[in-house]
């Protein structure tokens, strides 16, 4: 195994390379190959080899070529960008079901990081583009993939650009919690394998604004924590008014 794309950050190699039974995949439902068929799945599983990689390794380095797609199937992982002025942006976390580096061989620019133990499908990227010419629905699947992926990328443009501090915390718990609810993850407690600083990244906040949100959320009955990587959605409901602005605009009317 080349382990240039798959590196933690100790330095020692993923916990271990190999081939998968797709059969028993729990996510597969999820994930580009949940319509596909018998023989479509036999060839899917030709090509495609699973990597176990520990908390807080480096999946893909900025700017790095890889020969390889990967899909998420189990775990959680950032995508970041390094700004010239040393500052981090973080452009989004992945999770069970998630491609990295589809469609673009230098993975949009970005670097990989695990937040938690992480397990991904890694395919060689010409022999997964001559999977999706055989068959056509593989294609069609991957598409709506990427359409999933475009409208979230449009919502956190939303979310940078015209949100307040609490409407952009409120807005992301959510999102987190209706995503894991789609893939039949646990999500009571919501948990947050991400630190506070990652959040303040994603969101365009200081981490002393994320602090201090999650305290005024949690003095409005709206959270409780449930110690540092959980939170407990008490009152979903004005959670997403929270999120819409709804809330604000009843304040203003009042």
């Amino acid at each position: 195994m080349n382990n240039s794309r798959l590196l933690p950050s100790s330095g020692q190699p993923p916990t271990s390379c190999a081939r998968v039974d797709c059969d028993a995949c729990d996510v597969r439902a999820l994930t580009f190959c949940g319509d596909l068929g018998h023989d479509a799945m036999s060839a899917v599983a030709s090509i495609v080899s699973r990597i176990e990689v520990p908390a807080h390794a480096l999946l893909a380095e900025e700017g790095e070529q890889s020969p390889y797609v990967y899909n998420v199937t189990a775990g959680t992982a950032k995508l970041y960008k390094s700004l010239p002025d040393g500052r981090t942006q973080v452009l989004g976390f992945l999770l069970p079901g998630d491609f990295l580096g589809l469609g673009d061989d230098r993975l949009g620019g970005l670097a990989a990081e695990s937040l938690t133990r992480v397990s991904v499908c890694r395919f060689r990227r010409r022999d997964f583009e001559n999977l999706q010419e055989r068959i056509p629905v593989l294609g069609r699947r991957l598409l709506s993939l990427a359409q999933d992926e475009i409208a979230r990328s449009r919502e956190q443009m939303l979310l940078l650009g015209r949100k307040s501090a609490r409407e952009r915390l409120a807005s992301f718990l959510l999102g987190l919690y209706d995503r894991l609810e789609a893939r039949g993850e646990a999500n009571d407690p919501l948990p947050l394998p991400m630190t506070r600083t990652d959040i303040g990244d994603y969101l365009g906040l200081t981490i002393e604004t994320v602090s201090r949100t999650l305290a005024a959320f949690k003095r409005d009955g709206i959270i409780s924590l449930d110690g540092v990587h959980a939170v407990r959605l008490l009152d979903p409901e004005r959670m997403r008014s929270l999120a819409t602005g709804d809330e604000a605009d009843r304040m203003a009317a009042c």
